[in-house]
């Protein structure tokens, strides 16, 4: 189906799949102060929490793909990638669990999995702010308070160690939210460490967090090297990341050999050993068979000599007698 076409049936489909989930049409109605968004109809509704997580959280139409946040009572949509962000999104998602399956110190989430942020606010009534948001990649420290493991529900009830957002870019405001508001608001809830990924360049950022809650960049060293430090060993050359080489010459890379595919840099080793000792052999067998040529011509030449000498005592005795 065109986009056109969808974004003409989308009031029509919101409708409906409002009414499927238990909304009213009357309750569809857009509030005055957000204006209709065709691919997320619902996004900046005020629901309860506890509406969310009945409603909300996990496939709101049965027609539309569509993802909402919580933002401290406000639906937020999860804007889809483009085909460059979602590269970018795929090849570090590879990188870090080749890192943790030679490392096993975290747990991977994502494929829209919640976490559950709360942060002191003064300006709430309540005193704190409270948010659900699905990142596109969470680890979790097996140290982390609340460990993935042991929890029987389909969200994170803990904070993520580490945060990784694809920046959304298709509106100022996707953006803002992703570079401005979630990096305050991860940091006020305790994430260590922040990445956004940018194919463009203009937001990547790596961010780790100071003793004052807010984040800072983490520098890259003299060969522009980006380092973890909650991730001890997870390192990353940062023109890598628009170069997005092959796992196999990345595991050859003093960089990244010491988690991608060691085994492959070992079978490496062992290969060049052998071709090693093979050319090593080769050599030998050649050396011995020169020497044995060379052995089987001096005994051709000593024959030839014999011969000649004898033929030569023959005419000796010849001429004597």
């Amino acid at each position: 189906m065109e986009r056109a076409e969808l974004a003409s049936d989308a009031p029509q489909m919101r409708v409906d799949s409002l009414q499927s989930n238990g909304s009213t049409t009357e309750e569809a109605a857009a509030p005055p102060d957000r204006q209709l968004n065709p691919w997320a109809p619902d996004e900046g509704r005020y629901v309860s929490l506890e509406e969310y997580w009945v409603r909300w959280y996990e496939n709101p139409y049965p027609d539309m793909d569509v993802s909402y946040e919580w933002n401290n009572g406000r639906l937020e949509a999860k804007p889809l990638p483009n085909p460059q962000q979602l590269e970018l999104y795929n090849w570090f998602l590879d990188l870090l669990r080749r890192y943790l399956s030679t490392h096993d110190v975290a747990n991977l989430i994502n494929l829209e999995t919640g976490i559950v942020l709360t942060m002191e606010d003064a300006e709430e009534p309540s005193g704190e702010r409270v948010q659900v948001r699905k990142p596109d990649i969470g680890v979790i420290l097996r140290s982390n308070p609340t460990p993935w493991r042991d929890t029987d529900h389909r969200h994170f009830g803990g904070v993520c160690d580490l945060i990784v957002e694809a920046v959304s870019d298709s509106t100022l405001a996707e953006v803002l939210r992703d570079t401005e508001e979630k990096k305050t608001d991860y940091a006020l809830g305790g994430v260590k460490e922040y990445y956004i990924l940018d194919p463009s360049g203009e937001h990547m950022h790596f961010y780790r967090l100071t003793l004052e809650d807010s984040f800072e960049e983490i520098p890259p060293d003299d060969q522009g090297v980006i380092r973890s430090e909650i991730l001890p060993g997870l390192q990353f050359r940062h023109s890598d990341l628009w170069r997005q080489p092959r796992l196999e010459e990345l595991a050859l890379d003093e960089v990244y050999s010491g988690f991608v595919i060691p085994t492959y840099q070992v079978a490496v080793n062992r290969a060049e050993e052998a071709e090693s000792l093979a050319e090593a052999e080769s050599q030998r067998a050649d050396a011995e068979a020169r020497r044995a040529e060379a052995g089987e011509e001096a005994h051709r030449q000593a024959a030839k000599r014999v011969q000649e000498l004898e033929a030569e005592l023959a005419r000796l005795r010849q001429r004597k007698s």
